[in-house]
């Protein structure tokens, strides 16, 4: 598709609608690597949408202490491994032990369907509220939905702290952020519309940020990856909305890369986890929820940025809130979810937002 679709300005919308129309199943996983010996008595199979280099040190530290287990974690994207899971729960099947997706929503969904079994701990019991639902879905991380900057092409009075700010930066008929402000298509990201639902729940601004978007030519696209590289390649000056751990790595090696957590008030996200039904190593699973969740286990993943730390003394993560901490929405895991999955609620909200943006595929030069 990237070939068909070259040029500054990208409308691809229309195959990407054929795409999903046709008859083929969504993509399966996107990547495979196993952990621990080849000679192990069991091999957990954890099924994920985190990215395998940054979920990769928490596992290698639990098979490191369970020497006869061996993890085999397949990446999928959200959307692909939702469809998977339930048409696994729906066949009374399941090949994976645990399932982790950033696409909460969906999560909540699979539980709801009774496709989860439950799973109570003292580390489960310290859960705040809305990382924890029904006892069968628990968010393992703490992850901002946070602005993306190059740092090279924005000056300090340049960067957007807020969406107040932003919606001031796209007001000129000659703003230089016109057709240089990008965000996740939400037909093809599960977390992006995840994020943009809860916007739109939330913000008074999303309203005036959608038409500001429209009006300026921002730009939709796919991954987070991507627009973290077009932002750094300065085809972006910013990107809006996207997921703060994926970020975070990528600026502790990329100068170029800067990160706001809108002070305003800042999306998190916690990671949702479930074990399935008809799990095959259902007791490993277990045993791996609780490190997941355990002291060892969140300082690890805090390593890896997959749990950010907001704090009146340490924003170092932050530099350009200047220090204030922003104001945190959760976005909890509970059934107010699966009001942005209703059929036609969903149809409408895209067809809302499609009416609003460039759809584009962003191609690294």
């Amino acid at each position: 598709m990237a070939a068909m679709c070259s040029g500054r300005v990208l409308f691809c919308h229309c195959l990407a609608v054929l795409t999903l129309c046709l008859p083929m199943p969504l993509q399966a996983q996107e990547a495979v690597r196993l952990f621990g010996p080849e000679g192990a008595i069991r091999t957990l199979l954890v099924r994920g949408s985190t990215d395998i280099e940054m979920f990769a040190p928490v596992m290698q530290a639990f098979i490191d202490r369970s020497i006869d287990t061996r993890i085999r974690y397949e990446q999928w994207g959200s959307n692909a491994l939702y469809q998977k899971s339930s048409e696994e729960c729906q066949q009374l099947s399941a090949s994976a032990d645990l399932l982790i997706s950033s696409a909460i929503d969906q999560q909540v969904k699979l539980v709801n369907d009774g496709c989860a079994v439950a799973h109570r701990s003292a580390y489960t019991r310290r859960l705040p509220a809305h990382a924890i639902w029904r006892d069968e879905l628990f968010g393992i991380t703490l992850e901002p939905a946070v602005l993306v900057y190059n740092r090279d092409m924005l000056s300090g009075d340049e960067i957007p702290l807020s969406r107040f700010d932003l919606l001031d930066r796209l007001r000129p008929n000659d703003s230089r952020f016109a057709g240089r402000v990008a965000t996740y298509d939400i037909e093809l990201s599960g977390l992006g519309y995840l994020f943009a639902f809860a916007d739109s729940q939330q913000a008074t601004t999303f309203g005036a940020l959608l038409e500001a978007f429209g009006r300026t030519g921002a730009v939709a696209t796919c991954c987070s990856a991507e627009l973290i590289d077009a932002v750094a390649e300065g085809r972006f000056l910013v990107a809006y909305n996207v997921l703060g751990s994926y970020a975070l790595a990528r600026a502790d090696i990329d100068p170029r890369i800067g990160i706001v957590a809108p002070q305003d008030y800042t999306l998190t996200l916690s990671r949702g986890a479930l074990i399935p039904k008809n799990s095959p190593q259902a007791g490993t699973a277990h045993a791996f929820l609780d490190f997941l969740l355990s002291d060892q286990g969140r300082s690890i993943l805090q390593k890896s940025h997959l749990i950010a730390i907001f704090d009146d003394e340490d924003m170092s993560d932050f530099p350009s809130a200047l220090g204030a901490v922003p104001v945190l929405r959760p976005i909890p895991l509970s059934p107010t979810l699966l009001v942005g999955l209703d059929q036609m609620k969903r149809e409408l909200f895209i067809r809302q937002w499609r009416e609003k943006m460039v759809l584009q595929a962003v191609e690294s030069e």
